[in-house]
This record gives C-alpha cells, structure tokens and sequence, in this order.
C-alpha cells in the first residue's frame, strides 16, 4: 500500500477530479439539448431526496473510518484496521438495505404530497439502488483515504464518471419516446451504471490490498521464526485488554458529522420544495417553475462548483493528515497544512470567479444555447470564493474533532437560507432570482463562520496581504481577458472566449509569481512536473 503526502494525495485527487468534472459536464452540456430545461429541472428535483439519504448512510461513517484507520496504521495496529473496515461494512450495508425499502415504500406518498410535479416520480424509483452501492463504496473509499492512498478513489471516480457520461445520455435518448419524465429518469438510471463500475474498481483495488497485506504479514513472520530466543520458556499471556466496542466508536464518531451534513442535505431538499412552491406563489407556472429551477441547479450551479475538484480533493486528504498530526499534537503541522489548502483553494478558484463573472452570457451560449440564464450566473460568480474556502475549512473541524461546531454553522445558515426564500423568492419582482440571493446569503455566512471557529480553535491565520494580492492579480487578470475578447480576432465566439481565457490566466499566473503567492518551492511539490523546477 503506497502512502502519499497530503500534497501528493491532494494532487492525484485534484488530476482525477479536474478530468471528472471536464467529463461530467458532457451530459451537464448535452442533457438540456436532449430533454430541455424541464427535463433537467425533473431530474434535479430528484436529487435532494437522495442526498439527504445518502447523508445518513455516507455522512459520518466513511469519514470516521478514515479518521479512524489514520490513527491506527500510525500505531500499526493492523488487526484493529481490519476491524474497524468490517464493522463499518455491515453497518452501512444494513442501513442502506432499510432506508432503500422505506424509500421504496414510501415514494407514492413522496411524490404526491411533497412534490410540486409528480412527474419527478420516475426519475426517485430509478435513483433507489444507488443508496446500497454508493454506501457500499464509501466505506472503501474512507479505508483507503485512512490509509493515505487516493488513487484508487481517483481511479474510481474517473471510471464511474466515464461510464455516467456515456450511459445517461444514452439511455435519456432512448426512454425520451416514453415521455419528458422517463427521459430525466433514463439519465438518472446512467447514473446507477456508473456507481456500479466505481464501486466495481474499489472491490479490486481492496482485493489487491489485501493480497499485499497478507504477503507482507507472511514475510514478517518468516523473520521472526529466523530469530534464535535467548530463553526458551514460555511466554505468560498478556494480560487481556478491555475491547473497545467498535461499532459503538464508529457511531459516536461520525453521528456528529452526519448530522452537520444532515442540515446542509435537507436544507439541499427543503430548498428544492419551498423554491417550488415560492415560485408558483408568484404567480409562475409549475412547468416554468421546473424548469427555473433545473436551470439554476443543473446548468449555473455546475458551472460554479468546477473548482470544487481541487477544493474536495484538499478536503479528503485534509482529513486523515489533520487527524494524524493532531494525535501527535503537532500544532506546526496543523498550520501549515490548513495554510496550503486554503492558499491553493484561493489561488486557483480567483481566476474562475472573473471568467464568470465577465463572460457569463458566452459560456451560457456555447454550453447550454441558453443565454437567458447568463444573469444567474453572474450574480452567484462573487460568492465562488467562498465556496472554495469552505470545503478546506469544514474538514478541519471535523478533522480536529469540532464537527458539533460545523453542525451549528450550517445550521445557521441553513435557517437564514430558507426564510429567504420563502420571502424573496415569492416576490414576483424577483423570482428566481430572490432563491438565488437566498443560496449566496447561506454560503457568505456558513464559510465565515466556519473560518472564525477555526482561528478561535487553533489560532490559524493567514495574511490579508493574500488576499489584497490575489485581489489585484484578479483584477487585471479580468481588465487582459477583457482587451483580448474585444478584439474578436477569430470569427467563432468559443474560439475568442478561449483566446481571452488563456491570455487572462497566462496573465494571473505571471501575477502569483512577481507578488510572492507561488513560489519555486511550491512548484517543486508537484509530482512529475517539480523536478523540471530543483536546482
């Protein structure tokens, strides 16, 4: 089992995750153009039911076993390792099983008293398997991640994500001719088949491991036998020591991070149902109201979290080098990991807030050939930034076992959220709009108040001269991109808008350099590509 440093393992995270993301939005640009806006708005409704289920089964286990193997395979406490897995096994496999039936069995009521449009109906029966393979595969993924190894989480997320994108385009195509809402079904059915080849590479990934383990434990017993004792008698027993109750650990563990999870899926779910219903409050249509909705959710909001590939992968391998360095009580440690994370999450979300900001009518063109919704995207673009921030943050306070403070936070802004968007969003002034302000409003306040509880925990800071820094360099990063678009040196407008893109950055890059954000050595921390930068 190879180990990784936090870097590296941020790193092979954040490769897998920046070509997920290029791969997921191939069905994210080519789903409104076979089902329509509706159909995605369908589809999205869907979503929020499972991630609130998926909250209970994946919300804390999967981190706790990460958590939890870190600080045993520092000890080398192989035994408790295997322990820790099979308990974390067949307690999620059980409760997948019953919430699977609960939701099966409740899905008529779901669908005619909490849904604005029972058409949505298709697209949760389709979605009920994935909650016993995703929690299946979560619990390897957290193994691994305890263990300080991404790849096979990469490996899987890539493969899953190639097998989505091909799968869910092509079975929404063919189940369109039964309808709008087996067409947004069909998708979500492609979603079930990638699930089923991730969960498929992380079986093989453990059988490997566990052959490895098995080999090296052999090999130690060898040297051990080869050893002459000096005294020949027995050994008296060890004394026997008291079994911590695993499974009781397990749940102490990760309750607290479920249920900080749990605010944020059902503020997820309560947010789809009240924006709904604020809509046809304002006198809108629910078909139109639908496809608002999907548009916001399935066209803006992605836009928004592409830069979460690295902020996701910062927060996965934040976790166990987080805990690990806390068990030792190495405050240094500590500091500078929470410095880098949020340094790379700054640094690189900055240049996508000014292409959203600045080009949201091209990109909403040449994406979705739906230019009506550029002005979402606008008006969410400045809160990116903390959006970024807030992944690195949220899994340092879990990390060093403050997640009842996360839960708080979130519940705060889950509260100041919801009562927005019953008042806003059923103004017929704003409309979609006031859901939007709502959803800025939640993650503004969320992130600040997760950095307060963390500088107040560990006294963590970081320099404001950072911040002016990467302000400038955003700045005219955005006044380069800007010159260069105006010139429309070429005739096709994604030709131009890439042109602009690649001199702003080109530009930013150069910035980060002459005012000191990056500097050689943070280069050479990068696999493969450091070495061209040693003297």
């Amino acid at each position: 089992m190879t180990k990784q440093t936090f870097i590296k393992g941020a790193l092979i995270l954040l490769l897998a995750g920046i070509v997920n993301r290029i791969l997921a939005f191939v069905p994210r640009i080519a789903l409104p153009r076979i089902i329509g806006a509706e159909g995605v708005g369908l589809y999205q409704l869907g979503y929020p039911f499972l991630i609130v289920l998926l909250t209970i089964i994946t919300g804390g286990i999967p981190l706790a076993v990460a958590k939890w193997i870190a600080e045993a395979e520092s000890k080398g406490d192989s035994k408790r390792v295997k322990q820790i897995f099979r308990s974390a096994m067949a307690l999620t496999v059980l409760l997948s099983l019953f919430l699977t039936a609960m939701f099966i069995v409740l899905l008529p009521w779901i669908t005619t008293h909490l849904m604005t449009d029972a058409r949505v109906h298709q697209t949760l029966l389709m979605m009920s398997p994935l909650l016993l393979i995703i929690g299946i595969s979560s619990v390897y993924r957290g193994y691994f991640q305890g263990k300080q190894n991404m790849i096979p989480t990469a490996l899987s997320q890539t493969i899953e994500t190639v097998i989505r994108c091909v799968l869910a385009l092509l079975f929404a195509k063919w189940l369109l001719q039964y309808g709008l809402a087996w067409g947004a079904a069909g998708a979500m059915l492609g979603v079930v088949a990638g699930e089923l080849g991730g969960l498929a590479v992380l079986l093989l990934q453990y059988a490997k491991d566990r052959k490895r383990v098995k080999l090296g434990i052999a090999r130690e017993s060898d040297k051990q036998a080869d050893i002459p004792t000096a005294d020949s008698k027995p050994k008296a027993p060890a004394p026997l020591r008291k079994r911590v109750p695993v499974v009781r650990r397990l749940i102490s563990l990760s309750v607290p991070v479920t249920a900080s999870r749990m605010i944020g899926s059902l503020s997820y779910l309560l947010e789809s149902i009240l924006t709904a219903r604020a809509l046809q409050a304002a006198g809108i249509a629910v078909s139109k109201a639908t496809a608002q909705y999907g548009a916001l959710q399935g066209m803006i909001v992605p836009i928004l979290l592409l830069p979460t590939a690295l902020t996701y992968s910062l927060a996965v391998s934040l976790v166990p080098s987080l805990s690990e360095a806390a068990a030792k009580g190495d405050r240094a440690t500590i500091h500078k990991r929470l410095h880098q994370s949020m340094r790379l999450a700054l640094v690189t979300g900055g240049p996508f807030v000014v292409v959203m900001m600045l080009f949201a009518e091209p990109l909403c063109r040449i994406l979705y050939n739906h230019v009506e919704i550029a002005p979402m995207l606008q008006w969410m673009a400045p809160v990116g930034l903390f959006i970024y921030l807030q992944a690195p943050l949220q899994a340092a306070l879990q990390a060093l076992d403050k997640p009842a403070t996360a839960l708080m936070n979130t519940f705060v802004g889950a509260v100041v959220k919801l009562v927005l968007i019953i008042e806003l969003a059923s103004d017929p002034t704003l409309g979609i709009y006031g859901a939007l302000i709502a959803i800025n409003v939640n993650i503004v306040l969320v992130t600040v108040l997760h950095w307060i509880a963390v500088v107040r925990y560990v006294g963590f800071s970081m320099e404001i001269l950072d911040f002016i820094k990467v302000g400038v360099a955003m700045l005219i990063m955005g006044a380069a991109s800007l010159w260069v678009m105006n010139l429309q040196a070429l005739p096709a407008l994604w030709h131009n808008l890439i042109i602009a893109c690649t001199a702003g950055i080109i530009v930013y890059l150069i910035l980060m350099v002459v005012l000191r954000i990056i500097d050689r050595y943070d280069v050479e921390r990068i696999p493969y590509l450091g070495r061209f930068f040693r003297s």
